[in-house]
C-alpha cells in the first residue's frame, strides 16, 4: 500500500489541517525535550539511566492520538515520548528525572517512571515486559466494566522473549481480552541485533499466530501508516474484544541508554545516517506537510523554536524545584497510611 493510500485513509482524512499540526509540533517537543535531557544529563544534574526516544517520536504521537476516554496506556522505560504526548507537561517530567519534589512522581522515579492517571497513563516500567502482564489487567478492567476502551500496551523488540509477556498473549486470547501490543522494534533490544536474540521467520509479530492473535507490521517513519493500521486494531478491541499484536519498525539514534557507549559500534555511522537522512519521522511528516499545504519553512521554524524554549524553561524548572525531604521517604508507599484509613489502624508497617 502506499503513503497516498495512509493519508486518505478515514481516520487520517478525518484530520484537520489544525489537528495535523498539533501532531507535528508534539513529535518536535518530545525531540527537544530529549535533547536537553541528554545535555543536562552528560552535565551530571540527574542521576540513573536515561533512555531517550529520539527516532520514534511519530509511534507514540501517532497511537496515542487515536486514544479516547476510555482507552488507556502503559509502557516501558523510554517512556519520555508517550508522557509528552498523553499531555504531560515538561515540568514535572523534567523535573522527575532531577529526582525533585515537583516531579510527576515527586522524585522517587526518575526517568523510567513517568505516571498520569489523571490522563490514563500508568507508566513507565523499569522491569522489562513487565509492564505487558499490567497492560493485559488494564484491559480486563475495561471489559469487567463494560467500558468500549482498550489498553495499548508498549514493548521493546528485546521484551518479546520475556515468559510474562507470552502468558499474557495466553490469557488475552483465551478470555477475549482488549488489549494493543504494540512491540516498538528498533532493531537491537539493548544492543543485540534481532537476528541474534530473537527466533523468528518473518517477523515478530508472527508469533501472535501461535495464541490466534492478528498482528500486523507497520513503518513507524510515516505517522500516517501508524495511525491507519493502529486504528484498525483499537477498533477490534473496542467493538470486537480482540487482542492485536502490533510491531513498528522504528529505529533509536542514542544507545539503549545514554550508558551504552558502544552504540555506534554494533551499528555503522552509515546505518545510523540512512535513518536520520531518508526515515526520520519528523522530517518525513514535515515533508508530507509541506506538499499538503499545511505546513512552511517560516511555521516549522517556530515551531522548533517554541519547542526548544520550552523544554530550556523546563531544565529552569527543575534546577530550581526542592529537592525530597527525608520524611518524604515514608510517603507514597501504601494508599491506606498516606490517607488514614481504617486499614491503616491494623497490621504492621514496616516504617512505623
Amino acid at each position: 500500500m502506499s503513503d497516498l493510500n495512509f493519508a486518505t485513509s478515514p481516520i487520517n482524512q478525518s484530520l484537520s489541517n489544525e489537528r495535523k499540526l498539533e501532531l507535528f509540533t508534539q513529535m518536535v517537543r518530545i525531540r527537544r525535550f530529549e535533547q536537553a535531557a541528554l545535555k543536562n544529563y552528560s552535565a551530571g544534574k540527574m542521576g540513573g539511566f536515561l533512555h531517550l526516544y529520539i527516532g520514534q517520536e511519530s509511534v507514540a504521537v501517532g497511537t496515542i492520538s487515536l486514544g479516547g476516554a476510555d482507552d488507556h496506556f502503559i509502557t516501558a522505560y523510554r517512556d519520555h515520548g508517550h508522557a509528552l504526548a498523553v499531555g504531560m507537561g515538561m515540568n514535572e517530567c523534567m523535573a522527575e528525572m532531577y529526582g525533585k519534589q515537583t516531579g510527576c512522581s515527586k522524585g522517587k522515579g526518575g526517568s523510567m517512571h513517568f505516571f498520569a492517571p489523571d490522563k490514563n497513563f500508568w507508566g513507565g516500567h523499569g522491569i522489562v515486559a513487565g509492564q505487558t502482564p499490567l497492560g493485559l489487567g488494564l484491559a480486563y478492567g475495561l471489559k469487567y466494566l463494560n467500558k468500549e476502551g482498550c489498553c495499548l500496551c508498549y514493548l521493546g523488540d528485546g521484551a518479546v522473549n520475556q515468559g510474562a509477556f507470552h502468558e499474557s498473549l495466553n490469557i488475552a486470547s483465551l478470555f477475549g481480552i482488549p488489549v494493543v501490543y504494540v512491540i516498538e522494534n528498533n532493531g537491537y533490544s539493548m544492543g543485540t541485533s534481532q537476528s541474534r536474540s530473537s527466533a523468528y521467520s518473518g517477523c515478530l509479530a508472527q508469533r501472535a499466530e501461535a495464541y490466534a492473535i492478528e498482528w500486523d507490521v507497520i513503518d513507524g517513519s510515516d505517522i500516517y501508516e501508524v495511525r491507519a493500521k493502529t486504528h484498525i486494531a483499537m477498533e477490534r478491541a473496542r467493538k470486537e474484544q480482540k487482542p492485536t499484536v502490533l510491531e513498528i519498525d522504528t529505529y533509536r539514534y542514542y544507545g539503549h541508554s545514554v550508558a551504552d557507549a558502544n552504540h555506534k559500534k554494533y551499528r555503522t555511522p552509515e546505518e545510523i545516517e540512512n535513518y536520520k537522512q531518508n526515515h526520520d519521522p519528523i522530517n518525513v511528516f514535515r515533508r508530507k506537510l509541506t506538499e499538503e499545504g499545511v505546513l512552511d519553512e517560516e511555521m516549522a521554524d517556530k515551531i522548533n523554536k517554541d519547542a526548544q524554549a520550552e523544554a530550556a524553561a523546563a531544565v529552569k524548572f527543575a534546577d530550581e524545584s526542592p529537592a525530597p525531604t527525608i520524611p518524604d521517604i515514608s510517603t507514597d508507599v501504601y494508599w491506606e497510611t498516606d490517607n488514614n484509613t481504617e486499614a491503616s489502624k491494623i497490621g504492621h508497617h514496616f516504617f512505623a
